[in-house]
C-alpha cells in the first residue's frame, strides 16, 4: 500500500519560448530530405501537448537520394585534409555554445526535459567536439607496426572512412545523440545519413545546421524524417555502417540486418542501472547523489538509476535522507532553470511509467514518495517516485522504467550487494558510493556495467570522453568516447612492404636448409626478447 507523503513543489511555466518563431522552425525543417510534396507529421510540445513542429515525411525513395548525394559528397569531404575538419568541429564548437539559448529552447519544447538537463547536452557536444577536434589527427594518422620480419619488413596500419554512415538517434537527449555520434563519423572522413526520432527532429536538424554554418561541404550530412517501419529499411539497405541509440528490442533487429549485409554496427540500447551504498558511504552525499542519478530528464535517461542497493546499517539514514530531497524537488514548466524536474516526453512513456508504478502497488510495494501522474501541471508529468518492497513479479523489478521511478533494496554484505547488481540481462551504467576511494573502484569493478561511477551518479563516466562508452549484455555492443568511438567508423589496412628476403628460400637453398634457418631465427628473436 501507498504511505501518505508530501508532493514536490510544483511551478508552471509558458507553452512555448517566444524565440521558436513559425520562420524559425519553417527554416529548420527544409533541412529535412524530403520531396517537396511530402506528407507531413506534426509534433507536440510535451509540457502542454500544443503543436510544435510541421515536419516533412521522408520516403524510402528520398532515403536512397540522400544517400545518393552524400556519397558523392563524401569522396570530397574524406580527401579535406584533417586540419581542416578540425577546424569545422572548432567553429562547430563555438557556434553551440555562443547559440545554446536557441538548443535550450527547443530541447525543452520538444523534450519536456528542465533547462538544467538540456545545458548538460550542450557542455556535452561542446566537450566531445573539442576532444575529436583535438585527437582526430593522432588516432587516424598511419601508424608503424611491427613487421614479420625485424628490419626487412615495413608494416603500416592505415585508416580509411567506412564511407556513408547510418546514424539514428532517440528522443531522450535530442542534441547528444544527434550530435555526438556524428562528429565522430564526420572528423574520420564519412559523411552521414541520420535519422532522428521525430518527436526532436527540430533539435537534431538545429545542430546540423549549425554544423554547415560552421562550413561542412554540402551534401555530408543529410537529415531523414519518418517510422522506422517505412523508412527503416532504406537505411539499413544503404549503410556502411550502423550507429543506432534506442530499445534493445530494436538494436537486436538491427544487430541481425548488418550482419546479413556484413557490415559494422554499434548499438547502445536500454539499462537497468544499479547503485549501491555502502557501509561506509558519506550518506549526505550519498543522498544528493541519488537525486542526482534517478530524476534527471524526468528519470529518461539510458544510464540512469533505476534499482538502489543499501547497507542493512545504514539503510533507513540513507532512506529518510534521500525521501526527504526528492520531496522537495521542484516539479513543472519553465524555460528557465527555476525547476528541477520536467515532463515525460511522449504519451507512450506516461503509459508505461504509470503501469509499472501501479503494478508495482497493487503487488504489495510501498510508495515513499511521488507515485501519481500530475495532469495539472500538464498532460506528461509525473513525481518523482521512490519505491520500496519491490519483488521479481513486480514489472519494474527486471524492466526498465525509463521514468522517475527508482526502487530501494537493501543487502547483507559486498557479495550480497554485487550479486544484486549483477542479476540482469543489462550492464550499462552502475554508481557505487563509498569514503574510501580504493574501495569504492574495488567494488566497482566487480560490477557487470560498461561504466561504473564511484561516488558519481553518470557524468563522472559518461564526461570523460577520452574513455570509451558502452554496455554489456543486452545494453548493446560497440563503444563511443575514446579511440573506439572514432576508430569503429573507419576501415583499417595493412600495407607491409617486404624489402630484401621474404618467407621463401633464396635460389640455391633447400627448403629444408630454410626451414631450419627460419627455426634458428625464431629462437633467436625469443632469447633477443624481440616482440
Amino acid at each position: 500500500m501507498a504511505t501518505t507523503h508530501a508532493a514536490p513543489t510544483t511551478v508552471r511555466g509558458p507553452s512555448l519560448p517566444l524565440s521558436l518563431t513559425p520562420d524559425f522552425l519553417q527554416r529548420l525543417t527544409t533541412r529535412v530530405s524530403a520531396a517537396p510534396n511530402a506528407a507531413r507529421v506534426t509534433t507536440s510540445a510535451p509540457y502542454t501537448g500544443v503543436p510544435l513542429a510541421d515536419l516533412p515525411v521522408s520516403t524510402p525513395g528520398d532515403v536512397e537520394a540522400a544517400f545518393v548525394r552524400a556519397r558523392a559528397a563524401q569522396k570530397s569531404w574524406a580527401a579535406t585534409p584533417i586540419t581542416e575538419r578540425k577546424r569545422i568541429l572548432l567553429r562547430y564548437h563555438d557556434l553551440v555554445l555562443a547559440r545554446q539559448d536557441e538548443a535550450l529552447d527547443l530541447m525543452q519544447a520538444e523534450n519536456g526535459k528542465t533547462r538544467r538537463d538540456a545545458f548538460l547536452e550542450v557542455v556535452d557536444i561542446g566537450i566531445v567536439s573539442r576532444y575529436y577536434a583535438r585527437n582526430a589527427a593522432k588516432y587516424l594518422s598511419p601508424k608503424r607496426r611491427k613487421g614479420a620480419i625485424p628490419l626487412l619488413t615495413h608494416t603500416t596500419e592505415l585508416r580509411h572512412p567506412k564511407g556513408v554512415v547510418t546514424v539514428i538517434s532517440p528522443w531522450n537527449y535530442p542534441l547528444s545523440m544527434a550530435a555526438s555520434d556524428t562528429i565522430a563519423a564526420l572528423l574520420a572522413g564519412n559523411a552521414v545519413v541520420q535519422k532522428p526520432d521525430t518527436q526532436t527532429a527540430l533539435t537534431a536538424l538545429w545542430s546540423m545546421d549549425l554544423m554547415y554554418e560552421a562550413g561542412l561541404p554540402e551534401g555530408v550530412w543529410q537529415m531523414v524524417i519518418g517510422r522506422g517501419s517505412s523508412i527503416g529499411g532504406a537505411l539499413m539497405d544503404n549503410a556502411d555502417y550502423m550507429m543506432f541509440t534506442g530499445s534493445t528490442a530494436t538494436g537486436r533487429q538491427i544487430a541481425s540486418d548488418a550482419g546479413r549485409r556484413l557490415i559494422g554496427a554499434s548499438l547502445e540500447l536500454g539499462g537497468k542501472n544499479a547503485m549501491i551504498v555502502l557501509d561506509d558511504a558519506d550518506i549526505e552525499k550519498a543522498a544528493d547523489g541519488a537525486v542526482a542519478a534517478c530524476f534527471p530528464s524526468a528519470g529518461q535517461l539510458c544510464v540512469s538509476i533505476e534499482r538502489l542497493y543499501v547497507a542493512e546499517s545504514v539503510r533507513d539514514e540513507f532512506v529518510a535522507a534521500f525521501t526527504a530531497r526528492t520531496e522537495k524537488l521542484r516539479i513543472g514548466a519553465a524555460y528557465d532553470y527555476s525547476v528541477d524536474v520536467g515532463s515525460l516526453t511522449t504519451p507512450a512513456q506516461l503509459k508505461t511509467v504509470t503501469e509499472h508504478v501501479d503494478d508495482a502497488v497493487a503487488k504489495g510495494a510501498t510508495v515513499l514518495a511521488g507515485g501519481k501522474a500530475r495532469p495539472d501541471l500538464g498532460p506528461l508529468f509525473y513525481e518523482p517516485t521512490i519505491l520500496t518492497g519491490v519483488t521479481p513479479d513486480m514489472t519494474l523489478h527486471s524492466h526498465e522504467t525509463f521514468g522517475p521511478v527508482v526502487s530501494v533494496y537493501t543487502y547483507r554484505d559486498v557479495d550480497d550487494a554485487v550479486a544484486q547488481a549483477n542479476a540482469t540481462a543489462y550492464g550499462l551504467n552502475a554508481s557505487v558510493w563509498s569514503r574510501n576511494g580504493a574501495r569504492g573502484r574495488a567494488v566497482a569493478a566487480r560490477v557487470h556495467a560498461g561504466t561504473v561511477n564511484v561516488n558519481e551518479a553518470f557524468a563522472a563516466a559518461w564526461g570523460s570522453v577520452d574513455a570509451p562508452m558502452g554496455g554489456m549484455g543486452d545494453s548493446g555492443l560497440g563503444r563511443r568516447h575514446g579511440a573506439d568511438g572514432i576508430l569503429k567508423y573507419t576501415e583499417p589496412q595493412t600495407v607491409a612492404h617486404q624489402r630484401v628476403q621474404g618467407f621463401t628460400p633464396p635460389a640455391r637453398v633447400s627448403p629444408e636448409t630454410w626451414a631450419a634457418l627460419l627455426t634458428g631465427a625464431l629462437k633467436v628473436l625469443k632469447a633477443a626478447g624481440v616482440r
